[in-house]
């Protein structure tokens, strides 16, 4: 007979990983890296080879500036045409307001590869669809294992990355979790005595 897995009674913390994330919210495709640290000198480097693959990967363009709609102009987001020539807009990012994210060096190189960074307002890192995508891969890569090194845990969730990304979630507002939460809330209010299903009609 088998015996059940067992997890130790006392916990040893063996150091923390920060996992970089790059979410696509249209497809649920993650681009991910398991570090040990996420300073500039590590978090630019791979988000610059990231992007460079993504757009290697979009198609050509056949439309010019004035052409294309406008989401797709630098002017829409700029508020003005840019100051200096820039390449096509092909991407836009959105990123949390961190000092590291402001930096010149790696706006401008952002802006000079087609790349339109999005900052999010502070205290509302919840806008941004990788903060919610790293939730679930994080819990399903420590749900039920006792990690014993940062070697341990970055295996884990790049094994976990792979597995979302055999069969990725589409991230879309107001989805079909959206709508399943709505139907709950319903489902709760309709047996509630304090509820009404219709407007009632009173007149004096």
């Amino acid at each position: 007979m088998g015996q059940p897995t067992r997890q130790p009674h006392e916990y040893g913390r063996g150091g923390t990983v920060k996992l970089l994330t790059l979410l696509r919210p249209a497809t649920g495709e993650v681009r991910a890296k398991g570090v040990t640290h996420a300073t500039n000198a590590v978090l630019h480097p791979w988000l610059q080879t990231e992007l460079t693959e993504v757009l290697a990967s979009l198609p050509p363009l056949t439309l010019s500036e004035d052409e294309r709609p406008p989401l797709a102009r630098w002017t829409t987001w700029l508020g003005h045409e840019p100051t200096e020539p820039l390449p096509p807009l092909r991407v836009l990012l959105v990123w949390d307001n961190l000092a590291g994210h402001l930096s010149w060096s790696i706006v401008r190189w952002l802006l000079h590869h087609g790349v339109m960074p999005l900052y999010t307002p502070l205290s509302g890192s919840w806008l941004n669809m990788a903060e919610s995508v790293q939730r679930i891969l994080v819990r399903r890569a420590l749900e039920g294992h006792h990690p014993k090194s940062q070697d341990d845990l970055i295996a884990w969730l790049d094994d976990t990355v792979a597995g979302w990304n055999a069969n990725p979630t589409p991230f879309v507002w107001h989805g079909k979790r959206d709508e399943r939460r709505q139907r709950a809330r319903q489902r709760r209010l309709g047996g509630s005595p304090a509820s009404q299903a219709l407007p009632q009609l009173y007149a004096a």
